[in-house]
């Protein structure tokens, strides 16, 4: 199966997010004690302030915005997710810019030394934290790095300038394979998830008619008796079974019975289309319908209409004309915490016994709401 990687674009920006929220405290704390090392600010003092305004302004607007896109996710996500990219680029705009500039003056060595290493580890931790966007990875780094290069090799410190040059390209090497294990990771584990999907989703699929099988109706049928118990509403329960199948199977043989099994499906996922709408295959030619917050007479007609369309249906089989009826038993009750579950099928059965031995092709209500 071929991996698409645009299903994928929602995590990716969650994943961005999330690793390079931490290194915004750092921009935030970093430079402050970087500028008042021996007094530096007080010599530099305009473009001091100018480089912490801008770059406390730009980190401040960042954590802010983390914050807002988490309250406005679903609405405003194209938008959120662009202010996001474009709020990282301004950042190293401004550390690389700031970094040229700094690293260019000759009149203290410390804070020169201290400027390059907390360059070049914020390029590090930035390119590590965007290296799921291999392009946002490689700009921050050029963005971060070329500008001190360049301005180191205009003024004439050529080996420094060099070695941010060689920096800047072991970066991108590092980008380059970070990147790919990060997405190969990603791909296995959302493949994983995929394939974990399908086999719950088969655990609970009746593989020839593509309802939900018997076990899976029990587990929701536990979960809607009990909320149905907390709420005080009505649950309805309805078995239905295919008239004389036997007959369909020994005349037209087995696949053929298949095939109106499948036919049949088809009728009641038709009729009985609400999300809260339950139908299984019982087992056999016996099918289960389970509804919750209808009427009485609002099931009645349903049941009836199903009934119909089953008794209408032709199943066109190898140039055979397949007909069959249905008979269903239905009862719906208030679950009540001294009932029991199985009291509600069996009173389901019951009135499909009586459907049957009264001529089948009918639909019959057991009318008894309490039983122990």
């Amino acid at each position: 199966m071929e991996f698409q990687r645009h299903r994928l674009n929602r995590q990716v920006i969650k994943d961005l997010k999330k690793r390079s929220s931490a290194g915004i405290l750092f921009y935030l704390l970093v430079p402050y004690f970087l500028f008042f090392t021996e007094g530096y600010i007080h010599s530099h003092l305009l473009s001091s302030i100018l480089f912490l305004g801008l770059l406390t302004a730009v980190c401040l607007f960042r954590l802010f915005h983390l914050y807002i896109s988490k309250k406005t996710r679903e609405k405003f996500e194209t938008l959120n997710n662009k202010i996001f990219i474009t709020s990282v680029v301004i950042t190293a705009l401004i550390w690389g810019g700031g970094a040229a500039f700094f690293l260019i003056q000759d009149d203290n060595s410390s804070v020169r030394l201290l400027m390059g290493l907390c360059t070049a580890g914020f390029c590090s931790g930035g390119v590590v934290s965007f290296m799921p966007a291999r392009w946002l990875a490689v700009a921050y780094n050029l963005i971060m790095l070329q500008p001190a290069a360049t301005a180191l090799l205009i003024t004439g410190d050529i080996t420094l300038g060099i070695l941010f040059i060689a920096y800047s390209i072991y970066m991108l090497l590092m980008t380059f394979r970070g990147s790919s294990e990060y997405w190969t990771a990603l791909e296995n584990e959302f493949l994983l998830k995929q394939k974990s999907r399908e086999l719950k989703k088969i655990s609970r699929i009746d593989v020839l008619t593509g309802l939900y099988n018997r076990r899976h109706f029990e587990e929701l049928f536990k979960l809607a008796w009990g909320l149905c118990a907390r709420r005080g509403t009505a649950l309805t329960l309805m078995i239905c079974d295919i008239d004389h199948f036997k007959k369909v199977n020994d005349t037209f043989g087995h696949l053929a019975g298949d095939e109106y099994l499948k036919l049949i499906s088809r009728i009641l996922l038709k009729t009985f289309q609400r999300e809260t709408d339950i139908v299984a295959r019982y087992g056999g030619e016996e099918f289960v319908i389970m509804l919750s917050d209808k009427d009485d007479e609002s099931t009645w007609k349903l049941a009836e209409h199903f009934r119909n369309a089953a008794a209408r249906a032709v199943l066109d089989y190898k140039g055979e004309k397949i007909k069959a009826t249905v008979s269903l038993g239905m009862t719906s009750l208030i679950p009540s915490p001294e009932q029991k579950r199985e009291t509600m099928v069996a009173l389901a059965d019951t009135a499909l016994y009586k459907a049957k031995h009264a001529g089948r092709n009918q639909v019959k209500v057991h009318k008894q709401e309490q039983e122990g």
